[in-house]
C-alpha cells in the first residue's frame, strides 16, 4: 500500500494507496478466483462426495455428501453431514434441469460450464489455476523485492497487543471505521486477515490441488504423505477453497459499507481519498 499525497481539496486528502502491480494482481485474481470456483464445483459434481484417508469410493463412508435420494416417484436432494441430513431439493443433490429435478451436487447456475461436463471444466480449472499460481508468484516477488510485505502487511506490537484487537472487532462490529490519517494504512485485523490468506490458505489450497494430479505426484510423490492420502487433499482443497469464498464476501462486505467508490477507485486509480479535519 503506497500512501503518497496527491493534493487536498475541501477537507479531504487524496493519496495514492496501491501501486499499479497491486492493483493488476487484485482483478487478475479476481477473474482467477471466479472462474476457478464455478469449474471447480463442476469437477466436484462429478462425485459429489467427501472422503478422509488414501481412498474414497461409493462402499467407503463420506463425512459430507451431495445425493439424490429416491422417495417412490419423488425425487429429493439430500446433503449429508456426518450422521446429519438435511433435505435441500431444489439447491443441492437436486436442482432443476429445463423443469426437470435432475442429480446434481451444485445447481447448474454456478458451475462452468452449466452443463455436466467434467472434462470442459477440468480444462477451464486447470488453465486459470496456472494463471492464478503465475500471478501469485510475481505479486510474492514484489512484495519481497519493495518490502510491501514489511511495510503494509507486518503487524507492529502495539497493534497485536490484545486490548487494541479487542477494540478493532468491537469497531468492525459496529461498522466503524478508521478516518484521517489512520486510514492511510491496514488495520490489524487486515493485516493479519491478509497475511493469513496469502502465506496459509492460497499456499495449501494450491499444495492439495496438486497432490490431486497423478502426474505431479510421480514428481513430488511425499504430497499424497504429506495430506495423508488423496481424498484427504481433495478434502482439505474442498474446505480451503470453501474458507477462501467465505473471506471475498466479507471482504467484499466491507469495501461496500466502508464507501464503494472510494474502494473501487483506490484500486482501479490507485487513489484513495482520506477525510481531514479542519483546521481551528
Amino acid at each position: 500500500m503506497e500512501t503518497a499525497d496527491l493534493g487536498m481539496t475541501s477537507g479531504r486528502r487524496l493519496i495514492r494507496r496501491h501501486s499499479l502491480t497491486v492493483r493488476l494482481s487484485h482483478w487478475l485474481n479476481v477473474l482467477c478466483m471466479t472462474v476457478l470456483l464455478f469449474s471447480g464445483l463442476q469437477i466436484f459434481n462429478a462425485h459429489p462426495a467427501l472422503y478422509w484417508g488414501q481412498y474414497g469410493a461409493d462402499s467407503d463412508p463420506s463425512f459430507l455428501s451431495l445425493e439424490a435420494v429416491e422417495q417412490g416417484d419423488i425425487t429429493r436432494g439430500v446433503t449429508r453431514v456426518g450422521g446429519l441430513s438435511f433435505d435441500t431439493t431444489g439447491i443441492l443433490g437436486v436442482s432443476n434441469v429445463d423443469g426437470e429435478p435432475t442429480a446434481r451436487g451444485f445447481p447448474a447456475w454456478i458451475t462452468l460450464p452449466s452443463y455436466q461436463d467434467l472434462a470442459t471444466g477440468r480444462r477451464w480449472h486447470f488453465f486459470f489455476a496456472w494463471l492464478f499460481v503465475v500471478n501469485g508468484l510475481i505479486y510474492l516477488g514484489y512484495g519481497l523485492l519493495t518490502r510491501h510485505f514489511r511495510r503494509d502487511l507486518l503487524p507492529t506490537t502495539d497493534e497485536l497487543a490484545p486490548a487494541h484487537l479487542a477494540q478493532e472487532i468491537v469497531d468492525h462490529a459496529r461498522l466503524r471505521f478508521p478516518k484521517g490519517e489512520k486510514a492511510r494504512r491496514y488495520n490489524a485485523l487486515q493485516k493479519l486477515t491478509y497475511l493469513l490468506v496469502i502465506f496459509v490458505a492460497l499456499p495449501l489450497m494450491i499444495a492439495t490441488g496438486l497432490t490431486m494430479s497423478p502426474g505431479f505426484d510421480a514428481f513430488a510423490p511425499w504430497l499424497i504423505d504429506l495430506f495423508g492420502g488423496r481424498q484427504s487433499a481433495r478434502t482439505l482443497h474442498f474446505i480451503t477453497a470453501s474458507s477462501l469464498v467465505a473471506f471475498v464476501v466479507v471482504h467484499v462486505a466491507m469495501v461496500l459499507v466502508s464507501g464503494v467508490f472510494n474502494n473501487m477507485r483506490s484500486m482501479i486509480t490507485g487513489r484513495y481519498a482520506i477525510h481531514t479535519e479542519p483546521k481551528p
